[in-house]
């Protein structure tokens, strides 16, 4: 059974992770494993809100990619007791598409703009005065003339969601009340995640195959539960009801998913800065030509969480392997002329 693992573990959404964590998706704050410091700030931000019978101020999202943006903008909409929109940023390409969307916009509704670091900076100009004033502005060209066309706005949150905070513009990035990190999430919360996946998924797994799932999920809810899928799909393949840790453990190493979550891509990755430039520092464009993949796919995906494993440094000069990542691939140093 072969799978393709640098899908498998790329935490971007897939067509099948927009279908699926919609059963799987916690309604309530109080249902939201994990970020307990988020959810605290949030569940005051949102209390206050609601004893002034006012819309939450707008919310920044902000983090690596699977680990639960979408979800939590869920999350806000069901318990402010609003209607949620979900655009993605760069189908939003003229003012006029802002304004339609806004056009259908009622009192306490959520907005969520995906990828918002992705809107044209027209757009963006247009989207100050509503986030700010509940009023939309926009130009419009008439018969060889042009006037200004004003439309005020219901009350509303805007929820924007990043991968990229740093490419967010300052005025952008000013207009938000609130601004959270979403953080890589705990081993024991990653188990939590996959015991509540497989109880909704009507598919029982040990604790100790739930535990060694948690460790290969690379900090990351998304590829938690499409692993706990793939290790289902070994299991219903053999006629099993229920995941046992022998068998998880079979599944991942035919998924080639090594003891810390690392791929194939990751392997590369390390093996490039280590065996073909001795270990760094070397620059980004440099690894991802020598392994054919883009500069955006890792700096967004893969290298978040090499960073926060210890394996590779971030320095001025480049990208340098760790020891830890010597130790991981049981690697020796090489003398260099470096």
């Amino acid at each position: 059974m072969k799978e393709d693992t640098s899908r498998l573990m790329d935490a971007r959404k897939e067509e099948e992770d927009a279908t699926s964590e919609l059963s799987l998706r916690p309604k309530t704050l109080k249902e939201y494993i994990g970020q307990t410091e988020m959810k605290d700030n949030l569940s005051v931000f949102m209390g206050a809100a609601k004893k002034r019978k006012e819309s939450l101020d707008h919310v920044l999202l902000y983090g690596p990619p699977g680990l639960g943006k979408t979800t939590m903008a869920y999350v806000i909409a069901n318990e402010m007791g609003g209607a949620i929109k979900l655009v993605n940023g760069p189908s939003i390409e003229r003012p006029g598409d802002l304004a339609a969307i806004l056009s259908e916009i009622e009192p306490g509704d959520i907005l969520f703009i995906d990828e918002i670091h992705r809107l044209p900076r027209v757009v963006e100009e247009v989207l100050y005065g509503a986030m700010e004033d509940f009023s939309l502005s926009i130009l419009v060209n008439q018969g060889g003339s042009s006037h200004v066309l004003s439309m005020p706005l219901p009350p509303f949150t805007l929820v924007g969601a990043t991968t990229r905070a740093g490419d967010l513009s300052s005025p952008l990035r000013a207009r938000f009340g609130i601004s959270i990190k979403i953080d890589f999430y705990s081993s024991d919360e990653l188990r939590q995640i996959i015991e509540r996946t497989s109880k909704v998924l009507d598919t029982p797994i040990d604790p100790l195959a739930s535990s060694l799932l948690s460790k290969r999920s690379r900090g990351t809810p998304r590829i938690a539960n499409r692993l706990f899928k793939r290790v289902r799909d070994f299991a219903n393949f053999r006629g099993l009801s229920s995941i046992s840790y022998d068998l998880t453990l079979e599944a991942l190493s035919a998924l080639k998913i090594d003891s810390l979550g690392l791929d194939e891509v990751d392997i590369r990755y390390l093996n490039t800065i280590i065996d073909r430039f001795h270990g760094g520092p070397v620059g980004l464009e440099a690894i991802a030509s020598s392994i054919g993949e883009e500069v955006s796919n890792l700096e967004d995906v893969y290298e978040p969480y090499l960073i926060m494993s210890g394996l590779i440094n971030r320095t001025p000069r480049g990208r340098v392997a760790s020891e830890k990542a010597y130790e991981h691939l049981k690697k020796s140093h090489q003398n260099t002329l470096f």
